[in-house]
């Protein structure tokens, strides 16, 4: 039996069952084995030479078998040490799908054998390589989507951004606002000044005002010297107010003023301060529904909306998910988490099927969670979190229930939610605060109970 009789049945108990597609071939092109990830990858079930594969994929896989400039007189390469290595993409394009395959290919000498073989191992990059074209493609300016509406609205940044106009993003919490605002900033002409930022429902209400204007010393008890204000530091660049919806009434006017005339009177004093400030802010609640219900002043809304920006949900840009996947994962790796992990179909199914109420930032924590309680180096649908993986069968659960004569116990919590709802003129985020649970919650029992 020579070498490769005997190196043959050791590739196939060890490679046989590994993702990436590997192919063994003599310098002549004949292939001598191949693991089931390369018949997948590549959509044909049987191929005896890297000719057929071209014929039949159009990966060209016969190149790097062609000897190279520094090595031609080493095909065949009898009795040589040959290492010859190649490293290149195929674009495969099989039912109306283009793929992008990465190729790593090494001769190899066989002990005892006259001539080398070539070892082409491969792997699956689309993925990556749409993250990078997204990451590159300046119409994208550095968001991870490939979403029409997504790519519109960063495409706006770029018209926004060199004016002064004052800008409005609304959408749910973890949809990027935040991002938006800092893009927004970096790409105007004050992007080396200050960009500073204030969660206006992070600062308790009572503190709120010397935090935005500032104070004097003595204005309060415990002012021991004068103080800053958030205006002040952004004074030259941006400020961006998130969470503006929960500014307290008596705190807009002079906010109005501070914008409209570029002014204002810090806490203590009667002295008028200059500034020339930019203001961004943000909201996961829709302010001119609050303005209609008295709870936000009109002029204050007309003044923050010059532009209005309304960003969609990650429900409503499913696409996004693997890209945002890929991205996060990234990220995670450069912390120090494992580079070698899969994800099986199952657990990308759930992913994909998951409403994900809490948006990116609820999909960044899941994938953390996947990567943690990853098994033997594969992220499976047991690995995700339980909201994730019981999404689906929670909800034919409960239609058991009701069909099994537990529709008075659902009846009551529709109608629980449904009266917090009323009393809070329609605001989920009210309604959330009323329950006592928090709003990505009270989204995911309206979507159990079909409560639209």
């Amino acid at each position: 039996m020579n070498a490769l009789e005997q190196f043959t049945p050791l590739m196939d108990a060890v490679i046989s069952h590994i993702h990436e597609g590997v192919i063994l071939a003599d310098y002549k092109g004949k292939v001598l084995f191949y693991n089931r990830a390369a018949s997948e990858l590549l959509g044909s079930p049987n191929f005896d030479s890297v000719h057929e594969i071209r014929k039949s994929t159009g990966v060209d896989l016969h190149t790097p078998l062609l000897p190279s400039p520094r090595n031609q007189d080493m095909v065949p390469a009898s009795g040589r040490d040959v290492l010859d290595r190649h490293h290149f993409e195929q674009r495969l394009t099989r039912n109306g799908k283009t793929r992008f395959i990465e190729v790593n290919s090494t001769i190899v000498p066989m002990p005892g054998e006259a001539d080398p073989i070539h070892l082409m191992v491969m792997a699956d990059v689309t993925d990556k390589r749409r993250l990078q074209a997204v990451l590159n493609d300046n119409s994208s300016r550095g968001m991870i989507t490939q979403d029409p509406r997504m790519i519109e609205i960063t495409a706006m940044m770029g018209h926004i951004a060199p004016t002064k106009a004052a800008v409005l993003l609304q959408g749910e919490s973890g949809t990027g606002k935040s991002l938006l605002a800092r893009m927004i900033h970096q790409e105007s002409d004050r992007g080396d000044k200050p960009l500073v930022e204030l969660n206006c429902a992070a600062i308790p209400e009572a503190l709120l005002e010397s935090e935005l204007f500032g104070h004097v010393k003595g204005a309060f008890t415990g002012a021991s010297s004068d103080r800053q204000g958030r205006l002040q530091s952004a004074n030259g660049g941006t400020l961006f107010l998130d969470e503006i919806s929960e500014l307290p009434l008596h705190l807009q006017p002079k906010m109005l003023k501070a914008i409209e005339e570029q002014c204002f009177q810090m806490v203590g004093s009667d002295k008028n301060v200059s500034v020339d400030v930019r203001i961004i802010a943000a909201s996961n609640q829709n302010l001119r529904e609050l303005v209609d219900s008295g709870r936000f002043r009109a002029d204050l809304y007309y003044r923050l909306a010059v532009i209005p920006v309304d960003i969609p949900a990650l429900r409503d840009r499913p696409g996004d998910i693997p890209l945002l996947i890929r991205f996060i994962c990234d990220q995670l790796v450069s912390r120090g988490y494992p580079d070698n992990l899969k994800c099986d179909e199952d657990a990308m199914q759930l992913m994909m099927d998951y409403p994900w109420p809490g948006n990116v930032r609820e999909l960044a924590n899941a994938v953390e969670h996947g990567m943690i309680l990853a098994k033997n180096g594969m992220v499976k649908s047991s690995s995700l979190p339980y909201d994730v993986r019981h999404h689906h069968p929670q909800a034919e659960t409960e239609a058991k229930h009701a069909s099994e004569g537990n529709q008075p116990e659902i009846d009551s919590h529709s109608k629980e939610i449904l009266d917090a709802l009323e009393k809070s003129n329609g605001n989920r985020a009210e309604a959330a605060r009323l329950l006592g649970i928090d709003r990505s919650t009270l989204w995911r029992r309206m979507h159990r109970l079909n409560i639209i």
